[in-house]
């Protein structure tokens, strides 16, 4: 039986990773932990893990995540991770994906808050100096 990597590059197989977090199995246990579920979920265009794990002060109405061409996401780097308060942490990242043949990266700084024991996703800044084409990259 093959076993499948988690898309967000822990190297632990995606039943053993993100796979129970999406299922509402068990809650993430760090805000790093949630980041990367939650890239998992936009690679599965899971919306509805998106929305339940987006805190309710931000969380948009609703999500679509049918965008035509869809991006295939292709890497995530946890480049920081950091509690800036008993509660509240930061994530730093970069995210590759692919759309239409080019590649892209998307560099956030997200922050997070712990309530009731389960981490949300509140929002972040989007590095836009380094957001968009992956230079070198064959674009098609």
């Amino acid at each position: 039986m093959k076993t499948t990597s988690c898309p967000c590059g822990s190297g632990l197989p995606f039943a053993r990773c993100c796979a129970p977090l999406l299922a509402g199995e068990r809650a993430a246990n760090t805000a790093e932990a949630l980041m990367r579920s939650r890239y998992t979920a936009f690679a599965r265009r899971d919306a509805a893990y998106l929305q339940r794990t987006w805190h309710d002060s931000t969380r948009p109405a609703a999500l679509d995540l049918e965008e035509d061409p869809a991006p295939k996401w292709i890497g995530l780097q946890i480049l920081a991770h950091e509690h800036t308060g008993a509660d509240r942490a930061r994530v730093e990242f970069v995210a590759r994906y692919r759309v239409g043949g080019r590649a892209r990266r998307l560099h956030e700084n997200s922050r997070f808050v712990r309530e009731r024991g389960h981490w949300y996703y509140i929002d972040g800044d989007i590095d836009e100096g380094t957001a968009g084409p992956i230079e070198g990259e064959r674009r098609q």
